[in-house]
């Protein structure tokens, strides 16, 4: 139901210990405890267009939120609008929905590959702090048309220009507050930029680690923005003044550091850049050299630009082949479309079979979207301070296959008796 009035008691609780945590895959790699910061075996991510929720990558800044009854959650939609509102989760649900296939990535992927040029900080991801599934829910856009703000809206009669979300997840770095962000008020009206506010994942309802009840998905824009657990929604005159809008998720040139470092210099992050990996084989995997071995691995490309085209070396670098690109999922009527005059919001998977080796070996990945960005080679030319943004080439080591110690030892003992029976 819909209101102006005053909401009841919102029973979303965020949480200030670790002792009502969900249940977690086993087969998660963990980068964090606690926060629960996990993320997915790079080989399944391969292996399945849509990533299952319980493998999907977990990023967290405090206790998972807990909410006892369902029919206790209100979204208040608030602020410098003409008709503010307290939502409960039915409305919602009654409300046209979309279902939206969308990768979302961690700002911090492949952080660890940045970390070994000079120190950063942040989480040490792989290169699977990604994932895309197919989101469920109603259009930002629609709500705030009920809240008396138009379609492809930059500014509110009452000067709203921003969307912030507010979370009830409590973190540390918001002083124990709550954990926000925000988007520009013409992105959130846009119908076509396909901001949900989804309650379902994968056709099943969202669990806590994703945002149940509610949660914002922004497509094409990093995962910071995509806000669980949401409580409330407010339009304001200027963007989000959060730790995480102002004082993180910012990309700064490789002369800053912690000691000249100006946040306000920098504008806070939105889309991604082109980005791939390879998922499989797994980085230091040993081949016979000659041999022939299959690649797999993922693409994608920010603010709903697709995949042109994935290269691969390897010979790290001196020739390339392109990879073929799987095609898209469909997720029926509503769903995904491989239409090059919408919005791309999810990855591209690829593979390159039956190529032969000659080990050692690098392999090296890199893609170009259709706006023609490129991936750039080398990851010192993007280093900062916070190792966010990795998206230089990725690449792994195949290593050649020695013989065993037996066959060393039985080795020498031919050679020795054949040099004494020549003597």
């Amino acid at each position: 139901m819909a209101s102006s009035g005053a909401a009841k008691e919102l029973q979303l609780q965020g949480l200030r210990t670790y002792e009502q945590e969900p249940r977690r895959s086993a087969s998660l790699i963990v980068n964090s405890q606690e926060p629960f910061n996990a993320e997915t075996p790079a080989s399944v991510l391969s292996s399945s267009y849509l990533t299952d929720e319980d493998m999907f990558y977990k990023r967290n800044h405090g206790p998972i939120p807990i909410l006892p009854d369902p029919s206790t959650y209100n979204l208040i939609v608030t602020g410098a609008l003409p008709n503010p509102l307290s939502l409960s989760l039915d409305f919602l649900k009654s409300l046209p929905k979309y279902t939206v296939v969308a990768t979302l990535q961690c700002a911090g992927n492949r952080r660890t590959e940045m970390s070994k040029v000079r120190k950063v900080r942040g989480v040490g991801w792989g290169a699977a702090a990604i994932g895309t599934a197919a989101w469920g829910g109603a259009k930002l856009s629609d709500v705030l048309k009920l809240a008396g703000v138009d379609h492809f809206s930059n500014v509110t009669a009452e000067k709203g220009r921003h969307v912030e979300f507010v979370s009830c997840d409590l973190c540390k770095e918001e002083n124990g507050g709550a954990y926000k962000a925000s988007i520009p008020l013409l992105h959130a009206t846009n119908p076509e930029a396909d901001v949900l506010l989804a309650y379902e994942m994968n056709g099943k309802v969202l669990n806590r680690d994703h945002g149940y009840p509610l949660r914002v998905v922004v497509p094409g824009v990093i995962g910071a923005r995509s806000v669980k657990w949401i409580e409330r929604i407010i339009i304001s005159e200027r963007e989000c003044q959060g730790f995480f809008q102002q004082k993180d998720y910012k990309m700064f040139p490789p002369r800053v550091d912690w000691d000249n470092i100006d946040w306000q210099s920098r504008r806070p992050l939105m889309d991604f850049p082109v980005q791939s990996a390879i998922c499989e084989p797994q980085d230091g995997v040993v081949v016979k050299s000659g041999d022939a071995v299959d690649l797999y691995g993922y693409a994608v490309a920010g603010g709903g630009r697709g995949i042109e085209r994935v290269d691969i070396s390897v010979d790290n670098g001196k020739s390339w082949m392109e990879a073929h690109r799987l095609p898209k999922l469909q997720v029926g009527s509503d769903g995904y479309e491989d239409d090059s005059q919408r919005p791309d919001w999810a990855w591209t998977l690829w593979e390159l079979k039956n190529v032969n080796v000659e080990t050692p070996c690098t392999v090296i990945v890199k893609a170009v979207d259709t706006a023609a960005n490129v991936q750039p080679a080398d990851v010192g030319d993007i280093w900062n301070l916070r190792g966010v943004l990795n998206n230089s080439w990725h690449k792994i080591t195949l290593q050649a296959q020695h013989p065993s110690s037996m066959s060393k030892l039985i080795r020498v003992w031919h050679l020795f008796h054949c040099a004494k029976a020549t003597n």
